[in-house]
C-alpha cells in the first residue's frame, strides 16, 4: 500500500470517531433525563465544551473516554504505531482538560467526570449506582466528582 492510501484510510478511520454523542454520554444523559433532571449539551460559550450542562445546579459533567483522555485504567493502550503523534495528541488533550477544568472552577462551575471504565469493561460500576452517585453529586454543593471504574 502507498503511503497516500494509509494516509487517507487512517484520515476515514480518524473521521468516524465521534466526539460528542457517544454511547456512554448517551446513557448517563437518558438516565438523568429520567430522574427528572434537565440540561444543555455541548455548551461551546463553557471552557472545554462540556457534555452536560445544568445551570441550575451551577454544574458540568464531562462523559470521557478513556483512551482519548488517557486515564489510567485497563481501557487504555498506548497505540504501537505513530508513538510520537499519539503522545502529542493525548498529551494535548490531558492538557485541554486540566485547562477547561481550572477555568471553570475559577468560574465557580462544579465539574463532575464520568470515566467509560465506570460504564463498560471488566471494572465497570453497577450504572444505577453509579447514576445515583452523580444526581446526588448535582443536587450537593460538592465543588468536584470523578467517577471511575472499580
Amino acid at each position: 500500500m502507498t503511503d497516500v492510501h494509509n494516509s487517507a484510510t487512517r484520515s476515514r478511520n480518524m473521521a468516524a470517531i465521534r466526539g460528542a454523542d457517544t454511547k456512554p454520554e448517551i446513557l448517563v444523559r437518558k438516565a438523568l433525563h429520567s430522574l427528572g433532571f434537565r440540561y444543555r449539551i455541548h455548551v461551546r460559550e463553557l471552557p472545554g465544551k462540556p457534555d452536560l450542562v445544568l445551570p441550575r445546579y451551577r454544574a458540568v459533567i464531562f462523559v470521557h473516554g478513556c483512551f482519548w483522555h488517557r486515564h489510567d485504567c485497563h481501557l487504555f493502550k498506548w497505540p504501537a504505531t505513530r508513538p510520537e503523534f499519539w503522545q502529542q495528541k493525548l498529551d494535548r488533550n490531558v492538557a485541554n482538560d486540566d485547562r477547561a477544568q481550572l477555568v471553570l472552577r475559577g468560574i465557580d462551575w462544579r465539574v463532575a467526570t464520568v470515566w467509560e471504565c465506570a460504564l463498560r469493561g471488566r471494572t465497570k460500576r453497577n450504572f444505577d449506582q453509579a447514576i445515583q452517585e452523580l444526581a446526588h453529586w448535582i443536587r450537593s454543593e460538592e465543588k468536584v466528582l470523578e467517577i471511575k471504574g472499580l
